[in-house]
Formats: C-alpha cells, sequence, structure tokens
C-alpha cells in the first residue's frame, strides 16, 4: 500500500494544512475519502444534506483531525447559490482550496424516458449540474492561486457502459464523463495552471446509494477501498481512476466497455450486449 508520506509527496495539493472540499462527504466515498484526508492532516470542508447525518460526519472526521480542521456546511448541490456559499465559506473559515471532490450524488430511478419529468430533472440536478456548480464556484479561484490542486469528480461505469435499469442516472454520468474530460484538456490549456482534473470510476461499492443493502454485499468495495486506489492512482497521474471491486477485474471492465464503443463501430443496435440477436455475441467476446 502506497503511504501517506509517498502520496503526499507526489501530490503536494494534498500536504499537511492543505485544504479539501467533498460534497457528498457525509457518507460513503465521500466520508471516506474525508477520513483518509483529514488522516494525513488536511482541513476538511465536509458539505451534504444538513441533518443528523452530516453532523455524525463532521463529528466522526474531527476525531481524526481534530475540532478546528473540520468544517461542516449544508448544501444542496442542485442550487448552484448553495455552492458558492460553500466556496466562500471555505474561504473564509480555511482559505483557498486545494482538492474538490465533486463526489455528490443520488441514484433514485425515476422510471421509463417519458415518465416522471420533475424526477428526472432533480436526479440530473445533483448528480451532473452539482459537479457543474462546484467547478464554477471553485476553479478559478483554484487557478487564480497558482498552486497545485486536484479536481476529482466521480462518475460511474454505468455512464460508460450505460446498461438498462436506471437510465436518468446513466445519462448523469454520462455527462459527468464528458464534461469532465473537457475540464481536464480546458485545465492543461490554460496558461500556468497547476490545476488538474480527473475522474473517479468506482465500482460495485457499498455506500448510501446500495439498494436494499444493510450490511456490505461480499462483491463489494468498501469507500475506503476506493480512496486507498484513488490516491495511489492521482500519484501515478491517472485521469481515468477505474476501480475494480471483489467480482469484476479490470479486464472484464475493458471488455464490456470495448464492446459497448463496439456497438457504434460495428453498426449494432444499441445496448447490443441486452439485445436478443446479439447475447451470444458477447458471450462469445467476453470468454475469448
Amino acid at each position: 500500500m502506497t503511504s501517506d508520506a509517498e502520496i503526499q509527496t507526489a501530490l503536494p495539493a494534498l500536504a499537511s494544512g492543505n485544504v479539501a472540499v467533498i460534497t457528498g462527504g457525509a457518507s460513503g466515498i465521500g466520508l471516506a475519502a474525508a477520513k483518509r484526508l483529514a488522516a494525513m492532516g488536511m482541513k476538511i470542508v465536509l458539505a451534504d444534506i444538513g441533518g443528523a447525518r452530516l453532523d455524525a460526519a463532521r463529528q466522526a472526521v474531527a476525531a481524526i483531525g481534530g475540532e478546528d480542521a473540520v468544517l461542516a456546511v449544508a448544501t444542496d448541490v442542485a442550487k448552484a447559490d448553495d455552492i458558492d456559499r460553500l466556496a466562500q465559506k471555505a474561504l473564509d473559515v480555511f482559505g483557498g482550496v486545494s482538492l474538490l471532490m465533486n463526489n455528490a450524488g443520488v441514484g433514485d430511478n425515476p422510471g421509463k424516458p417519458w415518465e416522471n419529468r420533475d424526477a428526472w430533472k432533480r436526479l440530473l440536478d445533483i448528480n451532473f449540474w452539482g459537479v457543474v456548480h462546484g467547478v464554477e464556484a471553485f476553479a478559478p479561484a483554484m487557478l487564480a492561486s497558482g498552486k497545485p490542486g486536484l479536481i476529482v469528480n466521480t462518475g460511474s461505469k454505468q455512464g460508460i457502459t450505460t446498461p438498462p435499469g436506471n437510465l436518468a442516472y446513466n445519462v448523469s454520468k454520462s455527462g459527468v464523463k464528458t464534461f469532465t474530460e473537457g475540464l481536464a484538456h480546458a485545465l492543461r490549456n490554460e496558461p500556468g495552471a497547476k490545476l488538474s482534473a480527473h475522474l473517479l470510476i468506482p465500482g460495485f461499492t457499498f455506500t448510501g446509494l446500495t439498494e436494499g443493502a444493510v450490511e456490505k454485499p461480499a462483491g463489494a468495495w468498501t469507500g475506503e477501498q476506493v480512496i486507498d486506489f484513488m490516491l495511489a492512482s492521482l500519484k501515478r497521474g491517472d485521469f481515468y481512476i477505474l476501480c475494480p471491486d471483489n467480482e469484476v477485474a479490470r479486464p472484464t471492465d475493458e471488455k464490456r466497455m470495448a464492446w459497448a464503443i463496439g456497438d457504434i463501430i460495428e453498426n449494432r443496435p444499441a445496448l447490443s450486449r441486452w439485445h436478443p440477436d446479439h447475447k451470444d455475441a458477447f458471450a462469445a467476446f467476453m470468454n475469448d
């Protein structure tokens, strides 16, 4: 396992005393990140919907990093004004931010493409626009500081292979992927910028989005495992932080993704992996 000292040497943005802002920080991957970074000496700004869960998360992080090293801010990432207020509070209390994790997300399934417009809009407002709002609110000051910085946006494999089941979620995470790719390009072409963007692509992870599970399924990773993998990937300079889990290794993910892009190249039906005329071909491809 990569040591904290090695990570911080390679990634000065994560140096002790620097500031990390984490949306969706009250549970799951976000809370795991907050605890790990607090243990590395960073000051932590937790953003999530206000309430008992956010209060408990603040206490848990404070127990690691100290009361003066954590700030909890009730935030609805779907609202640009909330994110702007979050950025101002972080600046007022801790100063400039060196790590932004746009991690907040929901997975409630609003249904078919022609159903539940308001629920579709709400999911997209959180999962996609929440990321955009975070970048708008934090990136200008992070660039202006001239200091090393990182923006990590949480995507999903479902935003790449887009399996049937929750189309709205897939759409939102596809948008995050495309937005983050464009953000990374824009940042590396910004004169003098020491700020980079990265796409976190968790595998099956036991979080607040894990439907119907009160205990971690055997196949799932913990949030802590995802963060360990993320930090090692950032140390290597990876843009795509493609996490495995206890059920799916990287070669399987690569084949599934290759098949998905092959639908376009081969002019197969949309989502041919699940099409009755192509299921056998997909199975043979995976077993090749």
